[in-house]
């Protein structure tokens, strides 16, 4: 039990690594709604993140998910640090090279502007040399200087976004130097942030180089199966934005409109990606230093129904409070895609629960099951947004995502118990799932529509809801908070 809290002390520092930064974000995506000239300059702005997640997961090709892997081996610690450094310094460096030799070709095959790319490729580069050095802060357990850090550089890029938004248009003699173009202004704000945070955690850089080979091959077959995983987890992100503005049956321009509307209640989703995303940052390095433990598949399963249980309750209570939320969030205009962040929230609940059963294939090296799994949710991604994105816009990919996640979820399982004798409490954990997932989409489709937005009524019938989720986690589960509570 110690372990696991350790692991929930950890999970909770990472919480803060990711929800303080987040709520800086989201200051930044409003200050990108109410700045931005319009809806499609927000709208080019989400898709440009699009390619940078993809060119993210491209360029660290699983190196990330091997250094945990084989960085818990006491005989090959510094090998796999600096094998991993140098891996990505060569391949990164390469790809910031061949990018600006080719920036016009980039610019004409994703009909975005070569200004904006020359920023973004930088953004790119620096954001892939800083992904061992925060890696290795997790293997070694130094959640603190982790959050403390990331949350430094989303400091630094919202306060550089707020400056040249706002502050420094009173300076004509500064005008004159900066680009008059806004987005090209935000991603100089988010260069000077990776620029700054790189230089904070360069110290691996200047550990002693080793290059070990075999072990880079080791690593390389380790990781390209995470690599096909996480390019489909990319797609699965992504495409949906690119292909919208692709298949919408309008011009181009309004396509690039109803984007950004969709990626503003995209984020609106936040709620839930925060809380899967600091488990995940928390669980990742604790599934391999566990994995020899002789309760560690016990401990695996205690931790997915903790995370389906208090998941379970966040999901009901954000889906209540989105409306008062929303307003902190996105500016008015980009409020008309609401009815997508259901779905969204629901399918980064079955996106976290897939990550906690992604043990099994991480732990025994068949990281090509992660793949495969992967590979098929993105094809049925881009198959359900191809099909319906004409007939009925966006709603197609909120639904695209949401099967997409639980496909994942599913079909992990499902072949994970076939590789690793988990002792899942499966009753519980449907149990939870079923009547969030239940009691969500009632209040946010049915009460909320009946009893008015925002209205006292609605509100108190949401706060029933929220209580009879939490009491049936706390009643089914009192024997386990107990115990973790006393724990000293």
């Amino acid at each position: 039990m110690s372990s696991i809290k350790n692991l929930f002390k950890n999970t909770f520092i990472y919480g803060l690594a990711t929800v303080l930064p987040r709520l800086l974000t989201v200051l930044l995506t409003k200050l990108l709604t109410e700045y931005l000239p319009g809806k499609v300059e927000f709208g080019e702005v989400s898709i440009i993140f699009s390619y940078i997640i993809f060119a993210n997961v491209i360029l660290t090709y699983g190196m990330e998910t091997a250094f945990f892997r084989f960085y818990n081996d006491a005989s090959t610690k510094a090998k796999t640090l600096s094998t991993a450094l140098i891996s990505l310094l060569v391949t990164t460096l390469v790809f910031g090279g061949a990018a600006y030799l080719f920036m016009d070709q980039i610019a004409a095959v994703t009909e975005l502007s070569a200004q904006y790319w020359k920023w973004v490729i930088a953004v790119i580069v620096f954001d892939t040399l800083m992904v061992i050095p925060f890696a290795y802060m997790r293997a070694q357990g130094k959640s603190t200087n982790y959050a403390l850090i990331k949350l430094f550089n989303v400091v630094i890029s919202v306060g550089m976004t707020l400056l040249f938004f706002t502050v420094l248009k009173d300076f004509p003699a500064i005008q004159n130097v900066l680009p008059t173009d806004k987005i090209e202004l935000f991603f100089i704000a988010f260069l000077s942030a990776s620029v700054v945070t790189f230089l904070i955690v360069i110290k691996p850089y200047f550990s002693k180089w080793e290059f070990d080979k075999k072990l880079w091959k080791t690593m390389l077959s380790y990781g390209w199966p995470i690599l096909l995983a996480g390019f489909a987890f990319a797609i699965n992100e992504t495409v949906d934005k690119i292909l919208l503005q692709k298949l919408l049956p309008v011009n181009e321009e309004e396509a690039e409109g109803i984007v950004g509307v969709y990626t503003a209640g995209y984020r609106l989703a936040v709620g839930m990606t925060l809380y899967a995303q600091a488990f995940r940052l928390g669980v990742e390095p604790f599934f391999f230093s566990q994995s020899g433990d002789k309760n560690a598949t016990q401990q695996y399963a205690l931790i997915t129904k903790a995370f389906v249980a208090l998941g379970s309750v966040a999901l009901v209570a954000y889906v209540v409070l989105v409306d008062f939320i929303r307003p902190f969030i996105v500016d008015k205009g980009f409020e008309t895609a609401m009815e997508v962040v259901p779905l969204i929230l629901i399918a980064y609940f079955f996106s976290g629960v897939y990550q906690t059963l992604s043990v099994w294939y991480k732990i025994q090296d068949k990281t090509r099951y992660g793949a495969y799994i992967s590979i098929t949710a993105a094809i049925l991604t881009i198959v359900v947004n191809v099909l319906l994105i004409p007939h009925i816009g966006y709603m197609a990919s909120a639904y695209a995502t949401c099967a997409a996640y639980g496909l994942m979820m599913v079909v992990s399982y499902l072949i994970g118990r076939k590789h690793l004798a988990v002792p899942y409490d499966l009753k519980n954990i449907l149990l939870y799932l079923c009547l969030s997932i239940s009691l969500s989409l009632v209040f946010f489709y049915y009460v909320r529509s009946e009893l008015g937005i925002e209205t006292w009524q609605t509100y108190l019938v949401g706060v029933l809801m929220t209580l009879i989720i939490l009491g049936v986690v706390c009643l089914r589960e009192k024997e386990i908070i107990n115990k973790i509570l006393r724990r000293k």
